[in-house]
C-alpha cells in the first residue's frame, strides 16, 4: 500500500535539518502472531524518509506461534529479539533495553507508516518541554464504515489534548533517558500501558504533543463483534489505570461511578433506527464499542477491586 504524505513534499522548517544532523533513533515494534501484517509494516519502515544509518529497528517477538519468527529472519538490517512475558508492555520494554540510541520510537506490527511518519515526531522532541510526541492514526484506505470508526477510537489529537492526556503506543516518540527514569511501561497492564506511561510523562511536567504531519495507517476492527471485544479490553484495563492514578482523579473531581456509559449505549441504539445507512452503522459502532467498555469496566472492577462504572 502506498500512502500520500500529508505534507505533499513541502519541507517544514522543523524538518529541514540535513540528513547528517538528524538524531539517531531506535524504532521498537512488538509482534505477536503478526504473520498477516508484519511484512507490510516492515516494508513501510524501509520507505521512511530517515537515514538508514541513523535508524535502528528492533522487532520483539512476544511468543508467536504463527511463523512470525521466520518472517522476521527474512528481513536484513533488522534486529530480532524475543520476550516470553506476554503483553506489549513487556515486549516494548525489552526492545527499549536493547536500544542503542537516545530517541525511542514505537509502532505496532499491524501499522503501515507513511514515509514522513518519523521525522516530525523526532523534530517535536527538539523542544525540551515536550516529553512525548504522537502522530495521526488513520484507517486503511477503502476500508468499511466499521473500520473507519476506528479513527474515532484512535483519535490521537483528542487523547493527547484531553483533561487526562494520554498517548497511543502505535505512534509514539520519546527520550530513552526519561522513559527509564519513569520506569518504562508498567508490565502489569496488558492494555492501557501506553495511557499509563504517557500520563506519567505528563504528570512529570512535560508536554505531550500531537503531530498531525506524522501519519500511519492501522488495521482497525472490521466487525461489530470486534468493536465489542475491543471496547471490553479498553474498559477492563482502564480500571487498573484509574486505580493507579486514583489520587489524581479524585483531586480533579472525577466520579468513579456514572450511568453515562449506559445512557450512551441506549441513545445510540435508538438513533440507529434510521434509513441513512452510514449514520445507522456509525451509531451501531458507537453502541457496540461503548457496551463493550461498560462490560469491561464491570469485569475490571471485580478483578482489580476498584469500582469504575
Amino acid at each position: 500500500m502506498t500512502l500520500l504524505s500529508p505534507i505533499n513534499g513541502v519541507i517544514l522548517p522543523a524538518l529541514a535539518a540535513s540528513m547528517d544532523t538528524l538524531p539517531r533513533v531506535t524504532l521498537v515494534i512488538p509482534a505477536f502472531n503478526a504473520g498477516d501484517t508484519l511484512a507490510s509494516c516492515l516494508a513501510s519502515v524501509r520507505t521512511l524518509d530517515y537515514p538508514p544509518d541513523r535508524l535502528e529497528v528492533i522487532v520483539v517477538d512476544n511468543g508467536s506461534s504463527d511463523g512470525t519468527q521466520e518472517l522476521i529472519r527474512g528481513w536484513t538490517g533488522i534486529r530480532h529479539a524475543f520476550e516470553t512475558k506476554r503483553g506489549a508492555a513487556a515486549a516494548r520494554n525489552h526492545g527499549a533495553r536493547l536500544a542503542s540510541h537516545e530517541i525511542l520510537a514505537f509502532t505496532d506490527a499491524d501499522c503501515i507508516l507513511d514515509p514522513a511518519w518519523l521525522r516530525p515526531l523526532v523534530a517535536a522532541l527538539a523542544d525540551r518541554s515536550v516529553g512525548l510526541a504522537g502522530g495521526r492514526i488513520l484507517a486503511r484506505p477503502g476500508g468499511s464504515l466499521v473500520e473507519r470508526f476506528g479513527e474515532r477510537i484512535h483519535d490521537h489529537e483528542a487523547a493527547l489534548g484531553g483533561s487526562f492526556p494520554c498517548a497511543i503506543g502505535m505512534s509514539w516518540a520519546c527520550r530513552r533517558s526519561q522513559f527509564w527514569e519513569l520506569g518504562g511501561f508498567d508490565e502489569s497492564f496488558l492494555r492501557c500501558q501506553d495511557s499509563d506511561l504517557s500520563f506519567r510523562i505528563h504528570e512529570s511536567g512535560c508536554r505531550l504533543r500531537y503531530v498531525p504531519e506524522s501519519v500511519l495507517v492501522h488495521r482497525n476492527r472490521d466487525t461489530f463483534r470486534g468493536l465489542l471485544r475491543e471496547g471490553a479490553m479498553h474498559g477492563h484495563w482502564s480500571v487498573l489505570w484509574c486505580r493507579k492514578h486514583a489520587a489524581t482523579l479524585r483531586r480533579a473531581g472525577r466520579r468513579q461511578v456514572s450511568l453515562r456509559g449506559i445512557r450512551d449505549v441506549a441513545r445510540h441504539v435508538r438513533a440507529a433506527v434510521t434509513r441513512d445507512r452510514e449514520r445507522r452503522i456509525e451509531h451501531l459502532c458507537e453502541a457496540a464499542f461503548t457496551a463493550g467498555k461498560q462490560w469491561g469496566k464491570l469485569t475490571g472492577s471485580i478483578r482489580f477491586g476498584h469500582a469504575e462504572l
